[in-house]
């Protein structure tokens, strides 16, 4: 497991029966995670929380507000700033254990700068959400293309590069991800990363199906053909249950294995307060020879 274990404003301070109470900066939020099987005391009797996210019976659930705070706020990681705010379905609009990948990806880029300055790096980034892996890679110089579509996600990826300092450097599109790489390629455009965090089930703007187990492995075979010549990296997270980190790795090294560069897979997690760390996903990284390479 790699573990997001240099945050500053996000700690988990205790996990039991279902839930994992947090600190995102000066807030105490209490959320369910599927994760938490083992037993405890119960959380939500502890002091100080903000809110605590309830499950309906129906479906869906909503946040019980316990103490006052603002509507939304900055967390800071590193050079980089995200704005969260509590929303449906749980989410915060930021998901910190991808900050493992956020360090990797920025490493990535950074020594292929270094290694040839006037060298531009285009990286696509699928269902890429509220813009955490964006940010951080045209943090490192990288043009990104930020591809999502639901426009609230796409609006918030902008407000969180101008928080770090972005104004340029990411192109952002509200679209469906399959359509939007069916028509790269008739382009012809090429990437030098594909970044991708699919769902597990989802449907199209005309009701097109997604399921992942699926779609996944054909979805990345048409994702490589925009890879250009000497590709840096291509990630793909999940946080599908079930779907283990050595199948991730599978994919990428079935479609890609005319690049050369290796595959790695592992489980993403967050060090807790009690001592353990809490898996919160998988992800599986090709890296492209040249990256690999040293000089």
């Amino acid at each position: 497991m790699k573990t997001a274990d240099c945050w500053q404003d996000y700690k988990i301070l205790a996990t039991a029966n279902g839930m994992k109470l947090e600190s995102w900066k000066d807030v105490i939020l209490l959320r369910p995670d599927p994760q938490v099987i083992w037993k405890g005391g119960e959380l939500s009797l502890r002091e100080g929380i903000n809110a605590v996210y309830k499950r309906s019976d129906k479906g869906g659930g909503g946040w019980e507000i316990r103490k006052s705070f603002p509507a939304e706020w900055v967390v800071s990681y590193r050079d980089l700033k995200f704005k969260i705010k509590p929303m449906g379905f749980k989410h915060t609009g930021l998901f910190p254990e991808q900050a493992v990948n956020w360090d990797a990806m920025r490493g990535i880029i950074a020594k292929a700068k270094k290694d040839s300055p006037n060298r531009e790096i285009r990286i696509l980034n699928l269902f890429a959400y509220t813009g955490g892996a964006s940010v951080a890679c045209a943090k490192e110089g990288a043009l990104v293309t930020h591809v999502d579509a639901a426009k609230g996600m796409v609006e918030r990826a902008g407000e969180n590069a101008r928080l770090s300092g972005i104004e340029g450097g990411i192109r952002y599109i509200i679209d469906d991800c399959m359509k939007f790489v069916a028509r790269e390629n008739r382009r012809g455009n090429r990437y030098d990363a594909v970044i991708m965090d699919p769902p597990s089930y989802g449907r199209g703007p005309n009701g097109e199906m997604w399921k992942i187990e699926e779609n996944l492995f054909g979805f990345v075979e048409n994702c490589v053909k925009l890879l250009s010549d000497e590709p840096l990296f291509f990630l793909i997270n999940s946080y599908t249950t079930g779907l283990q980190p050595e199948v991730l790795k599978n994919i990428l090294t079935l479609n890609l294995k005319n690049f050369g560069g290796e595959v790695q897979s592992y489980e993403v997690g967050i060090p807790t307060a009690e001592g353990i760390n809490l898996p919160c996903g998988a992800s599986g990284m090709f890296i492209g020879k040249r990256a690999l390479s040293r000089k």
